[in-house]
């Protein structure tokens, strides 16, 4: 029995050893990718490649490539490559380069790189992941969803709500207390996008801990399993994914998500609701298979147009509810936090803001909003210093050669544009830490090179939701700002420590701001 112990133990060793052995010849061969390219390269070590503070949770993915940014940069190089694990990145870091990429030869570039399982993972199968022709075909339908006379449209329910987050901003100037900003305008953000994506009242502000409040937070704060996991599908192989049956999305969001939007869709369908809102032009998709600028959602004759099944149209509500309300409470957020700061900036935006209002009898109008130019200034400096996703990451998707290099790309090569380092490259924005909006003026756009200001990306896969998330931007920063002050509490932790385990721009720590009514 021992003979057979020693002899079982004996073989499981050598097998251990073995598998190693060859663990770490596999990594020193894919080590050798970029070398065999002639491209430079970082020194990768095993075994996280060159993303040792990624997976350490010493830096978020932006951080992590915007030290690859730098590094390439000091050795005057206008691109170079690293390692995930074993698997290669491209990080180009000359705007051209950037350029050809996003905008010039995009046809090489279509896709992202995310996973994407639609039958074991519905959700996943969203406009922002989705691949290929079926991308180019639901952008294309989806486009209408999002022209301005759209945003004209939903105007009225996001007003609705900035009436009661400026109720609420008036108890709070009374009660002269701390507020952390984050998670009220969070709950505004979800209130509007609960409104136009799910045609239902979110009641968020009024009741913090609502069902949708609650998700809307699961969906972004990640553990650190499940910040590995979406970290996993940009470094295995989609049809080992498939295999295990990996799904990029919560089972407990998923299934409140898929149940919300049944339940709605039922509703709507079965009393011919009509609401100006997203989820009507969804409906349209879906039963018309186009969009038409009237109340009709029931079609029997599609025209030869191709629906949506109803789990695509979940797929886009679901990333219209998450990109929606994250992205621009963070931006808002971080807006008055600059502000807080430079108060000589907030009276001038102030003065804007009552300036433009007066010509619209005091009403906040969508047309109003559109004058403030001063306003858009803020909101883009803002995004340049705390840009929600820092970072654009894409998939070469047919061999390429590089512009004036001797560098061809393979199909397959991911390749990440660290968008957090360039808005902080003092070549483009001198005193990058410095909040100045006056870089944003006309003349001083268009001194800089295309691409070096990318918050919502560029190209044909730029954000299709940018004119609304900046519409409720505005909203939420005009509600607040037109009659009162803020300024920063002691109870913010300084400075600012931001989330590493977050893909989207956020702090570790709550940003609480003193709001106060000016006389």
């Amino acid at each position: 029995m021992s003979l057979l112990s020693a002899g079982l133990f004996y073989d499981l060793v050598v097998i251990g050893v073995t598998l190693l052995v060859v663990l770490v010849m596999y990594y020193k061969w894919s080590f050798g990718y970029w070398k065999r390219r002639g491209l430079s390269y970082l020194e990768p070590s095993i075994p996280f490649g060159n993303t040792g503070k990624l997976f350490t949770s010493k830096a978020s993915f932006a951080e992590q490539f915007a030290e690859f940014y730098h590094q390439f940069k000091k050795q005057g190089l206008k691109h170079g490559g690293v390692y995930m694990f074993a698997r290669p990145f491209y990080v180009p870091t000359d705007p051209t380069i950037i350029k050809s990429i996003l905008q010039k030869d995009f046809s090489h570039f279509i896709d992202r790189g995310f996973y994407i399982n639609e039958e074991n993972d519905p959700l996943s199968g969203h406009l922002f992941s989705l691949e290929g022709t079926k991308w180019k075909n639901l952008r294309q339908k989806l486009s209408a969803t999002f022209t301005s006379g759209k945003m004209k449209m939903m105007f009225d329910t996001m007003a609705n709500c900035a009436k009661e987050l400026d109720s609420l901003f008036n108890q709070m100037a009374t009660r002269k207390e701390p507020v952390d900003i984050k998670d009220v305008l969070a709950r505004f953000t979800t209130d509007v996008i609960t409104s136009c994506a799910f045609g239902i009242e979110g009641n968020s502000l009024k009741h913090p801990n609502t069902p949708l409040r609650y998700f809307g937070k699961r969906v972004v704060e990640n553990t650190l399993w499940e910040n590995f996991k979406n970290l996993a599908q940009f470094m295995l192989h989609p049809k080992f994914l498939d295999t295990i049956q990996f799904k990029v999305n919560k089972h407990d969001v998923e299934d409140f998500i898929l149940n919300l939007v049944k339940s709605t869709v039922n509703y709507r369908e079965k009393n011919n609701v009509y609401r100006k809102d997203f989820l009507h032009l969804l409906l349209q998709l879906k039963n018309r298979g186009k969009i038409s600028d009237d109340e009709i959602i029931l079609s029997s004759d599609k025209g030869g147009e191709i629906g949506l099944t109803f789990n695509e149209l979940a797929a886009q509500v679901f990333v219209f509810f998450v990109a929606g309300y994250e992205t621009s409470s963070t931006a808002m957020t971080f807006a008055l936090y600059e502000l807080s700061h430079h108060q000589d900036i907030q009276d001038k935006l102030r003065n804007e803001i009552n300036t433009v209002l007066a010509k619209h009898n005091n009403q906040i109008s969508y047309e109003a909003l559109m004058e403030m130019t001063y306003l858009d200034q803020v909101i883009n400096e803002t995004l340049r210093k705390h840009s929600p996703l820092a970072f654009l990451n894409r998939k070469c998707t047919q061999a390429y050669d590089v512009p004036d290099t001797n560098i061809r790309l393979e199909e397959g090569t991911m390749i990440v544009i660290p968008t957090l380092a360039i808005h902080y490259d003092a070549d483009y924005y001198p005193e990058p830490s410095k909040f100045d909006p006056e870089r944003f003026s006309d003349m001083n756009k268009n001194s800089r090179p295309p691409c070096t200001w990318m918050p919502f990306g560029e190209g044909p896969r730029i954000c299709i939701g940018l004119r609304f998330g900046m519409l409720q931007t505005k909203i939420g920063l005009v509600t607040l700002l037109r009659s009162r002050k803020v300024t920063l509490s002691e109870k913010t932790q300084l400075p600012l420590v931001m989330n590493k385990k977050a893909f989207i721009t956020t702090t570790d720590k709550e940003i609480w701001l003193n709001i106060s009514e000016i006389n």
